[in-house]
């Protein structure tokens, strides 16, 4: 995994501890059209648990925001990324919008400060609230 690769290559830049934190899809349910990268991101959320869980010792902190459908360049991969944009509509009880990369961006710059000294091994879901929300 990317993650692990890039976290162990900086580690001795780290010096005294530091934070760690990379972006998501939720992974703990299989979404239509998602298929590989759906299993490339639960690998990704285990990855990163591993890692919060052996670099801890050295106050280095790993934690994911599991953000909702951007439109990134990653996403135009995605067949049909189209339909998630109508999903997060119908049922996110916030109001999302797809063109706007700057709430998951500010969750990350706030898991990256130190407003976070204690947590690691955590997903922030930055999602308008969908993940919670039943069929």
């Amino acid at each position: 995994m990317e993650i692990s690769y890039l976290t162990m290559a900086a580690r001795p830049l780290f010096n005294g501890g530091g934070s760690v934190v990379g972006l998501d899809f939720d992974a703990t349910v299989a979404w239509p059209k998602y298929d590989w990268m759906g299993v490339a991101k639960a690998a990704l959320e285990s990855t990163s648990r591993y890692l919060a869980r052996d670099l801890g010792a050295e106050n280095i902190r790993v934690n994911l925001v599991a953000a909702g459908p951007i439109r990134t360049m990653a996403a135009k991969s995605i067949p049909g990324f189209d339909e998630f944009e109508k999903v997060w509509n119908e049922r996110s009880p916030l109001e999302w919008d797809v063109t706007d990369p700057v709430p998951a961006a500010q969750a990350a710059v706030a898991l990256l400060s130190d407003w976070f000294p204690k947590t690691t091994a955590e997903i922030v879901h930055v999602d308008g609230g969908l993940h919670a929300m039943g069929a």
